[in-house]
């Protein structure tokens, strides 16, 4: 059966080769409190789906508006499979409870790096979500410049309170980057970016290198708050 955890997703999760993402727009507050509970009726009242789906995990956006999907499969085959037989009849009942979902485009990625403190325990309070998009597909280019930012991270010479685990994911096209990045709460990240300097980073040559990368032509940062966790019994 299906059950609802307040466990986070284990974003280093050796087992999951397939980390999904995608973003429904549901237009308020009070309708994505009322879609994360159309969630969890529709998967709660019946068996899991697959024994490829580790986890699937759902989070508001600060904004009020949209809910982040994070799905864990074992590989694109098990996601492939579970449309074909068990996705629609999710989606439509979901639907019929909150009508008008516009649901925006899955992302299918790959994890690649990871920064945790050694001996890490604070509960994440907030989860920022920083989406990089590059000119083309180039996975050379996706990977040097996760690998630009952790040597900007370690060379910080005045690191952000708050920020607690970082987790960078490849895009499967090539053109993409997406930071699961957890932090203490909402305001700390608000007050690391009001912090001197562009984006959490500080005024160095290396962060400047990160932001100037060439071939980046878009970024965003969206703020979220966890709201359902659902896993296998």
């Amino acid at each position: 059966m299906t059950r609802r955890t307040d466990a986070h997703p284990e974003m280093t999760r050796p087992e999951v080769g397939a980390p999904f993402f995608s973003t429904w727009r549901v237009g308020t507050p009070e309708r994505q409190r009322a879609t994360v509970e159309a969630i969890a009726a529709t998967w709660e009242s019946r068996p899991w789906p697959a024994e490829g789906l580790l986890g699937y995990y759902v989070c508001t956006g600060d904004d009020g508006t949209t809910l982040l999907h994070h799905s864990q499969w074992r590989s694109e085959h098990d996601y492939e499979a579970f449309v074909k037989v068990h996705r629609q009849e999710r989606v439509d009942e979901i639907d019929v409870a909150v009508p008008g979902i516009e649901r925006l485009e899955l992302g299918r990625y790959r994890h690649y790096r990871s920064g945790v403190r050694e001996a890490e325990t604070r509960v994440p309070g907030c989860l920022v979500i920083v989406e990089i998009e590059f000119e083309g597909p180039d996975p050379e280019r996706q990977r040097a410049w996760v690998d630009a930012v952790f040597e900007a991270l370690e060379s910080d010479p005045n690191p952000r309170p708050g920020g607690i685990s970082a987790h960078f994911h490849l895009s499967t096209d090539g053109t993409k980057v997406l930071n699961y990045a957890e932090w203490e709460s909402a305001q700390a990240h608000i007050d690391a970016l009001a912090a001197p300097g562009a984006g959490v980073g500080s005024n160095s040559p290396q962060w400047e290198r990160v932001q100037t990368y060439p071939g980046l032509k878009r970024s965003t940062v969206s703020r979220y708050s966890y709201a359902l966790g659902l896993v296998p019994e």
